[in-house]
């Protein structure tokens, strides 16, 4: 059974992609009687106030034509900026030899936050190197968020 993520997804795919954005990601969260549906969007040329803007309004036509959440939510309209989360493989794929952090959903060796290298990915897991000597292999599937970490060139 596909989550609410994914449903979502398939919903709004289209019409970020009609509006020539990527659907980056989602993040659904329920706070008791109130949801927060946060909706991430990129683009080869970067993603303006006026993207998230068209994007929001698109979004939220759909949304109350379809109405596939039923309690009140808060819609917002992202770019996945620097720090940007990590949802497919395909985004891992294009990020190997980032640093990332990550939370897992059950602990791994005694921890959920891990911290690394993104060496790669292999069929459905991702490659974790934490130090020279150390390598995980994590099933996409048991990572629940996961984030680029920003480097900045020191050097100029």
């Amino acid at each position: 059974m596909a989550s609410k993520r994914e449903l979502l997804e398939e919903l709004l795919a289209p019409v970020v992609e009609s509006l020539d954005c990527e659907l980056w990601g989602i993040d659904y969260q329920t706070h008791g009687r109130n949801a927060l549906l946060r909706i991430y969007i990129d683009a080869e040329r970067g993603i303006s106030v006026d993207d998230c803007e068209k994007v929001s309004r698109q979004v939220s036509a759909v949304m109350d034509v379809e109405d596939p959440i039923s309690s009140k939510y808060t819609l917002e309209v992202s770019s996945p900026g620097m720090d940007r989360p990590l949802y497919k493989l395909e985004q891992y794929q294009r990020y190997i030899g980032a640093q990332i952090e990550l939370r897992l959903r059950m602990p791994l060796d005694g921890q959920r936050k891990w911290r690394g290298l993104l060496a790669g990915v292999e069929g459905d897991e991702i490659v974790l190197r934490i130090d020279s000597e150390n390598e995980y292999l994590l099933p996409i599937d048991s990572i629940e968020k996961a984030n680029i970490i920003p480097q900045f060139d020191d050097s100029k």
